[in-house]
């Protein structure tokens, strides 16, 4: 994507007025609606911002899923029912959730496909509780196979337990959260120790399984939650002396160092999310269910990526009005600008605008004195990629260009594609709120499920690509805990800067002036 920056693509020229922080591209974020309403349509409802994890506060207002991949024979319909229209090579448009989870049932002469699988498990907890599907499909598995007799058919299990154990591992592999239970474990134990005697090598095999599971969740438990303390935002009525302030330049003065040290937080966050975190986030119980919930709202990593976005832009605001004379200020703005830049040629659209957003809000946009010593055209070019017109139509050709070098990619630094993530929220909230999860009849409505599958299994992909810069420990920790200031903290750090310059910032200094100085008695 090196082209961009031979000129071919003339500078967007923003109006005189300069659209504040991230209502920028957040507020078309929300009003655009779906990104590709087709027959999902379009709701009026609002999207809860982001999870309500708190948006900078100047806000007022894969290999798992591939398109065409599914190839299921469609299953008996059951008394009173009528099977779905046929959907992408024979996968069911609609159908009782019974149905769906006999489909997901292994035989000893079939296998579901490994997308059905994924858009299934995946959708599924909207109706039914992991722990509880397992139990089913465990139950389905030795009623099917008669895995309860005293005598085993020993050629049948034979054929029957390598499909068995390949579902169970692609179940662990993808949602090991779903067995945290030890209720579940003792699903996995029971089954597979039915068909062990057939063949030892199945125990052998459990044991791997359940070993692997072990140190996934494990893996997942050291997630990024503990890294929250430090994104508490604070306030000063005066810039703090240099002895408690070290500036990110003195840190890291190279761009294309900090676009890849911001790739690897950006990797090793998403790491940690969860697909099944996706449908958690917007659902609302199953109407057909009981009064229970059907799960806990457990979208912990989620909400912690959102709070590193938020985090970063207030990061580079800070960092920006800082230093006390204008040339070092349009100094570190240049600095993110390059910075950005290299995040887009990298792949990395989160930081991207995250970068973007933190210069775009009101107490670094006020600063005319600094930008009039910025060469801003690289930062046209940038705002211009993500400018949220057309429901951000440059942004998502320019993440199709990216997924195609991934496809393609001869090395790992070609492989990386971090989206922009509020964006991609958004669109998986629009299609959740745009279609129903059950038709009037009842039914499942399982061709939203292939949609939404396919959104997030695209994502798994990207999340799953191992980071190919080596970690600078030193950057890194300053990016994760830095002070930074409140948006009241940066409006006075701002003002500080450059003096109010007509009577409404001036009313506004002066009433933050006074807040602050009550807080301190």
């Amino acid at each position: 994507m090196q082209w961009l920056w031979g000129g071919r693509i003339p500078p967007w020229q923003p109006s005189q007025e300069v659209i504040t922080g991230l209502r920028w591209a957040q507020k078309s974020l929300w009003e655009a609606g779906p990104a590709q309403p087709g027959s999902w349509g379009t709701s009026r409802s609002k999207c809860p911002l982001l999870l309500q994890v708190g948006m900078p506060r100047t806000l007022s207002t894969s290999d798992m899923v591939t398109p065409g991949s599914l190839g299921l024979p469609h299953p008996e319909p059951t008394d009173g029912e009528q099977a779905g229209q046929p959907l992408l090579d024979g996968a069911p448009s609609s159908a009782s959730l019974d149905t769906l989870i006999e489909q997901l049932v292994p035989k000893a002469d079939y296998y579901p496909e490994k997308a059905y699988i994924f858009t299934f498990l995946l959708s599924s907890r909207l109706f039914i509780e992991p722990q509880e599907l397992l139990a089913r499909v465990c139950h389905l598995c030795i009623e099917q196979q008669q895995l309860d007799k005293p005598v085993l058919d020993k050629a049948q299990v034979r054929k029957f337990g390598p499909k068995l154990l390949q579902l169970l591992a692609e179940w662990t592999e993808t949602f090991p959260r779903d067995f945290q239970e030890e209720s579940t474990i003792s699903h996995l134990k029971d089954v597979v120790g039915r068909i062990a005697p057939c063949d030892e090598a199945y125990r052998k095999r459990m044991h791997q399984l359940l070993q692997a599971l072990h140190q996934k969740l494990a893996a997942l438990g050291q997630g990024p939650e503990s890294l929250l303390g430090a994104d508490k935002p604070i306030s000063y009525r005066n810039k703090p002396p240099a002895s408690i302030h070290r500036e990110l330049l003195s840190i890291c003065s190279d761009p294309y160092t900090l676009a890849q040290q911001l790739t690897h937080i950006e990797l090793e966050r998403l790491q940690h999310i969860g697909p099944e975190e996706f449908v958690q986030a917007f659902v609302n119980k199953d109407p057909l269910a009981s009064t229970k919930p059907c799960f806990s709202d457990k979208t912990n990593n989620l909400e912690a990526y959102v709070k590193w976005f938020n985090r970063l832009c207030y990061l580079v605001a800070t960092e920006i009005c800082m230093p006390s004379k204008k040339k070092q200020r349009a100094q570190v703005i240049e600095f993110f600008i390059d910075v950005a830049r290299e995040c887009f040629n990298i792949g990395n659209f989160n930081s991207l605008m995250a970068i973007i957003s933190g210069m775009n809000m009101s107490p670094v946009s006020r600063l005319k004195k600094t930008w009039a010593k910025v060469k801003t055209a690289k930062f046209f070019i940038l705002e211009h990629q993500m400018d949220p017109t057309g429901n951000f139509c440059n942004y998502r050709t320019a993440l199709r260009g990216a997924a195609h070098r991934s496809l393609t990619a001869h090395s790992s630094r070609e492989k990386i594609v971090i989206p922009f993530f509020s964006l991609l929220i958004k669109d998986i909230y629009f299609l959740n709120e745009g279609c129903a999860n059950r038709l009037p009849n009842g039914h499942v409505n399982f061709e939203k499920f292939l949609e939404l599958a396919k959104q997030v299994g695209e994502f798994i992909t990207w999340k799953q690509v191992e980071c190919p810069f080596e970690q600078d420990p030193s950057i890194t920790h300053y990016l994760h805990t830095a002070p930074i200031f409140s948006e009241d903290g940066l409006y006075l750090a701002s003002y500080e800067s450059e003096s109010p310059e007509n009577q409404t910032e001036k009313e506004r200094w002066k009433s933050l002036r006074r807040r602050l100085d009550c807080r301190r008695r």
